[in-house]
């Protein structure tokens, strides 16, 4: 194995019982950093230490992660022209935050003969949110309802 001081100085290719030894000499641990490397690294260096380092790490990561919710639109075939605005505005507001945007319509009665407007009302909204969004589901019909799924489209760099 290829041993690295607690210094960063390497040390070289040594076996383990020489790798143990210098670790003890130096009144630290002997931890394998890079299994998968040929021949695998072991660096001399404190294991609480080094645990509560990757810890620190792992907790950062987490905090700056951004999780992603899907919020619902729930929309009508009939729906008037104002609630359409409203329900828009609302989609776009959850799109810019990031959040994906499940649109569902849902039909009630005599609504399931007309399906296409159904469609042809999904398909508005989604020309009008293309600026900012992707589709992630096509429209689907599942019972008496259609779904979408919208994302937020990444910014372009």
């Amino acid at each position: 194995m290829r041993v690295v001081d607690a210094d960063g100085e390497m040390k070289g290719v040594m076996s383990v019982a020489d790798g143990i030894a210098l670790a003890e000499e130096a009144g630290l641990d002997l931890v394998e950093v890079s299994p998968n490397a040929k021949p695998p690294v072991c660096k001399v260096l404190d294991y609480g230490k080094y645990k509560y380092e990757l810890q620190k790490k792992a907790a950062e990561a987490r905090k700056n992660q951004k999780t992603v919710d899907v919020k619902e639109v729930k929309i009508r075939p009939g729906i008037e022209k104002h609630d359409y605005e409203v329900k828009m505005r609302n989609a776009r507001r959850f799109l810019e935050k990031g959040d994906k945007v499940k649109v569902t319509m849902r039909f009630r009665g005599r609504e399931m003969a007309h399906q296409d407007i159904g469609y042809d009302l999904l398909d508005r909204m989604k020309e009008e949110l293309s600026d900012i969004s992707k589709v992630d589901m096509q429209p689907k019909k599942e019972g008496r309802q259609i779904m979408m799924v919208l994302s937020a489209e990444a910014p372009e760099k």
